[in-house]
């Protein structure tokens, strides 16, 4: 059975949301149901790995129960599949991003073809393809394997452990962002920078810098290249954590 579970949120729990519910469970997925009401889905959200929005009777969502939906499922990576008549189906298409959005299903719909949907979902979530890859770049060895066992499990991560070695990684791959040691030897952090802002492949892949000085001259010369931050490399796991987090919900 997989760890993560599957939310059907609905109006309430009909005898239709019953048997999607236990459909899911059959198929081998923990399946829970949440009313429409911010707290009673924020109650239920642990391990969340799919969710699925079921509209009857054309009554939909209010629009603080989507915009939850929109920025929880954005910060977790997290896919949603819709059912509903066709206008429901067309609201929810308008009110959450098309990325975010893996199926729809116009009422009625065929059971088969639905869990059919949620097992390759669910696949794909235990494959982690939905997370954000995050490439990174030190040649201390010790640090690139610390950092890689802090964000493993959240993030895909890549290891470079020099600046050519980086540029060559992102020639086949491609990363959302890259944490970038300032200072290296051979090729510094300013120089692979410079390489990745000239080419048009990866001149919008963003970049924070680690860098290992925090005094005031060092600082303004990491921010002085503009990436889009920079992480004293004393930074502790939680924060570390906190500031991608933070990062990538404001960047979505």
């Amino acid at each position: 059975m997989s760890d993560k579970r599957v939310l059907l949120v609905g109006e309430k729990e009909t005898f239709i949301v019953r048997v999607l519910v236990k459909k899911i469970q059959d198929a081998g997925f923990e399946c829970i149901f949440s009313n429409w009401n911010v707290n009673d889905i924020n109650a239920a959200w642990k391990d969340i790995g799919q969710v699925t929005l079921f509209m009857d009777d054309n009554r939909r969502p209010t629009e603080s129960v989507i915009h939850y939906l929109n920025d929880r499922m954005s910060e977790e990576g997290t896919r949603l599949i819709i059912i509903g008549d066709k206008l429901d189906v067309q609201f929810a298409s308008e009110s959450f991003p098309g990325d975010t959005i893996y199926k729809k299903f116009i009422r009625p719909i065929d059971n088969a073809e639905y869990i059919s949907a949620v097992n390759e979902l669910m696949g794909m979530v235990e494959a982690g393809e939905f997370m954000k890859t995050i490439l990174i770049v030190d040649d201390d060895a010790n640090y690139l394997t610390l950092i890689r066992e802090w964000l493993k499990g959240t993030y895909k991560v890549a290891m470079a452990n020099s600046g050519l070695q980086a540029i060559k990684w992102l020639g086949k791959n491609k990363a959302d962002l890259i944490l970038l040691d300032h200072e290296m030897p051979v090729t510094s952090g300013p120089q692979v920078l410079e390489m990745l802002r000239s080419d048009g492949e990866t001149k919008n892949i963003p970049v924070i810098f680690l860098t290992g000085k925090g005094d005031k001259e060092s600082v303004m010369a990491v921010v002085s290249l503009r990436p889009e931050g920079y992480f004293l490399k004393t930074i502790q796991k939680d924060e570390l954590l906190d500031k991608l987090k933070e990062f990538f919900i404001l960047h979505r």
